[in-house]
């Protein structure tokens, strides 16, 4: 078992990466990962990455990094899980550029509904943090998820209703707050 990570070593990470890489590219950091690095979490279990598109030699550079500092590291991102939301690379935070590669947070809606859709009582807190820190607003999320719902016939583990009715329920409560 590895050890949990903080934001410094999401850092390193990503110092790393960018410094092994042998080309350009883009990492998405997701989940626990955004929330250590913006301050809502202490640690995170494991990085999860995704790499649109893959810097050359960078499978390389994450087996060493983890290695060296202990931490796992997956790939994973919410369009494992649900369709990808338009534009959630225009919406992508930047956070750093390390060498030739280019670090973001995967967008933040959906990390939201990814998040939502899984339920847990972890993901829900991150998503009550993500609006608190003006990173979602209820009314887009739901416009989001609308856009999307045509598409969960390809994800057929998901009930499009319940799904819709936890995005309405995530939705009321951060209108409570």
């Amino acid at each position: 078992m590895r050890e949990t990570t903080d934001a410094l070593k999401v850092q390193e990470l990503m110092r790393r990466l960018g410094a092994e890489a042998r080309g350009e590219g883009r990492i998405y950091l997701v989940g626990g990962s955004s929330a250590v690095l913006l301050g809502w979490r202490a640690t995170t279990v494991d990085v999860d990455l995704k790499l649109d598109p893959e810097p050359i030699g960078v499978f390389d550079a994450i087996a060493r990094a983890k290695n060296i500092l202990n931490i796992n590291v997956e790939l994973a991102a919410p369009d494992d899980f649900i369709p990808p939301l338009p534009n959630w690379r225009e919406r992508s935070a930047f956070i750093a550029r390390y060498g030739a590669v280019d670090f973001f947070h995967y967008d933040f809606y959906a990390q939201a509904l990814a998040k939502i859709e899984r339920g847990h009582e972890q993901d829900l807190r991150d998503v009550e943090a993500m609006h608190r820190e003006q990173l979602i607003e209820p009314m887009r999320l739901i416009a989001l998820f609308d856009a999307i719902e045509p598409g969960l016939v390809r994800y057929p583990a998901i009930d499009a209703t319940c799904f819709r009715e936890k995005v309405q329920n995530a939705v009321n409560a951060m209108e409570e707050q």
